[in-house]
């Protein structure tokens, strides 16, 4: 695994874990250890970036797909 899937992964498990607090407690872990700054605007932008990289690299896999197929 590369470096940069890997990094991927880690910001997209944070959003994934923040958006289940924001769901189930009404609770913004970001913008609880950021506040409303711009670093807090940063963490969202590269979580969102790193879940559009993991789609394309989903949907661009040809070993996943072949799997899938099978």
């Amino acid at each position: 695994m590369k470096v940069v899937d890997l990094i991927a992964m880690i910001l997209v498990i944070v959003g994934a874990l923040n958006w289940g607090l924001v769901g189930t407690a009404h609770f913004n872990l970001v913008t609880a250890l950021f506040g409303q700054t711009i670093l807090a605007s940063a963490v969202f932008v590269l979580v969102g970036i790193a879940g559009v990289f993991l789609a394309i690299r989903l949907a661009t896999s040809r070993h996943l797909l072949a799997e899938h197929a099978a």
